[in-house]
């Protein structure tokens, strides 16, 4: 069975970043971007904590579709399998440049965030009690302050094979 070529990224030397992952053209002919928002060094460094994940995950998710400008071009947000990130979909053909003020934007309101967490509730969530808004916040501040502000060239793009 041929890999899927996220399984042809050398892990081993990607840094955490913005990638495009994907683009995919739809039946209609509309174009589907896929990020790799990559928050940690993959293998080299702890993933994340599933809590911490699962809290990025509503407040990024309830963020971007509240964003007047983005909010009708979100398609999915979610974490990896591998904790060591999120995926982002938007509708549209992008490049990693073209989304980092949305995502600092993301990333601030996350870093910044006071109270409940959106979605947060035994009627709203699955799994609710599984969160850790304390987590979520320091790695979305270190993602913030050490990437989304002054991000490299591995920053934004794959590296070679």
């Amino acid at each position: 069975m041929e890999k899927i070529p996220s399984f042809t990224i050398n892990h081993n030397v990607l840094e955490p970043g913005i990638f495009v992952s994907r683009r995919d053209v739809t039946p209609s002919g509309d174009v589907l971007t896929t990020f790799d928002i990559r928050m940690t060094r993959p293998n080299r460094e702890l993933a994340l904590s599933p809590q911490a994940l699962h809290a990025i995950e509503h407040l990024a998710a309830t963020f971007l579709r509240n964003n007047a400008e983005w909010k009708d071009r979100v398609i999915y947000w979610g974490p990896m399998g591998c904790a060591t990130g999120n995926y982002l979909i938007l509708s549209g053909n992008y490049e990693s440049e073209e989304i980092l003020p949305l995502l600092k934007d993301t990333f601030g309101f996350i870093a910044d965030f006071e109270g409940e967490i959106p979605g947060a509730t035994p009627r709203d969530c699955g799994n609710y009690t599984f969160m850790d808004l304390k987590a979520a916040k320091e790695a979305a501040h270190k993602y913030l302050v050490e990437i989304l502000e002054n991000p490299r060239n591995e920053n934004l793009n794959y590296p070679e094979a």
